[in-house]
């Protein structure tokens, strides 16, 4: 797979550049959200704002409610407090599939790809077009094979050949391939689940290339990730989640990469088990500091 320096994308919306003045209208917004299983609390006053042409990151660690997040605004689960804007309207999304409807798509960890299928197909899985009428009604494979290659290539993925089975692509060109489809799609908010989670420095560096260019296309994009170093390389705003509440939320002038990392590695928790450890070793053998 080979890519130029510099990303050709589809035509943004008029000025996307208006909506992230202060004031503007966020594409999704949660205030105040919460998400309760049981007695268990998963998510707790969480408030998130994304807009078109920004990329907001949403930082944790395992068990801090990143996946859970992403259930509410993919349309999997529902939340049980606060509020959940779309384009300014109040809701409550019932499934996936309502939440496709109103713009908002989801990239998984797992991509659920099917591997032995060509690319053109997983990029049109769920939506193929179909040509002719009555019995002679099929899928219009041209169309697809065709639409996949302008698609990749618009957002600078130039691929070898469509129709090989997209298990063979490496777990970056996946991504990619998964992040075209969403803006081929029509999404406006793309979310991202930790796509750099099991990837090289190069793969990864690749990824993050195409998640700015879906940002330059006018989307407003959700980037869940563990990694504060890739987040601050595209990231416009931070929010901080730690045990299901929020940590922090930030924008990138407000911020910078080492203290993200200290707030992301557990800041003052961090310092206060240092020096717990520091106490624990005690005094060193005579003759040693």
């Amino acid at each position: 797979m080979t890519a130029p320096k510099t990303p050709e994308v589809p035509e943004a919306p008029d000025n996307p550049q208006s909506l992230r003045e202060p004031g503007g209208q966020p594409l999704v917004e949660l205030d105040d959200v919460a998400k309760y299983y049981g007695n268990i609390k998963a998510l707790e006053g969480v408030s998130l704002k994304v807009y078109a042409g920004e990329i907001s990151c949403v930082l944790g660690d395992n068990g801090a409610g990143k996946s859970t997040l992403i259930k509410i605004i993919s349309g999997l689960h529902r939340h049980d407090a606060g509020r959940f804007l779309v384009d300014g309207e109040e809701t409550a999304l019932a499934n996936p599939r309502e939440a496709l409807d109103r713009g908002i798509a989801t990239v998984y960890q797992d991509l659920a790809v099917v591997p032995l299928m060509p690319v053109w197909r997983n990029f049109f899985l769920g939506s193929e077009p179909t040509t002719g009428a009555g019995p002679f009604k099929r899928l219009d494979v041209r169309l697809m094979r065709e639409t996949t290659r302008s698609a990749l290539l618009r957002m600078g993925i130039d691929l070898r050949d469509v129709d090989q089975p997209i298990g063979t692509l490496s777990g970056g060109e996946r991504q990619c391939v998964a992040i075209a489809r969403a803006v081929h799609f029509g999404a406006k908010v793309l979310v991202l689940d930790e796509p750099t989670a099991a990837l090289g420095v190069k793969q990864s560096g690749v990824v993050l290339k195409y998640v700015a260019a879906a940002r330059d296309a006018g989307l407003g994009v959700v980037l869940i990730t563990h990694n504060p170093h890739h987040a601050y390389l595209v990231g416009d705003r931070f929010v901080l989640l730690k045990r299901g509440a929020m940590a922090g939320s930030h924008t990138k002038e407000s911020i910078g990469l080492d203290e993200l990392t200290r707030q992301m590695a557990g800041g003052s928790d961090l310092e206060e088990l240092s020096h717990e450890l520091r106490r624990a070793s005690g005094p060193g053998p005579a003759g040693t500091p």
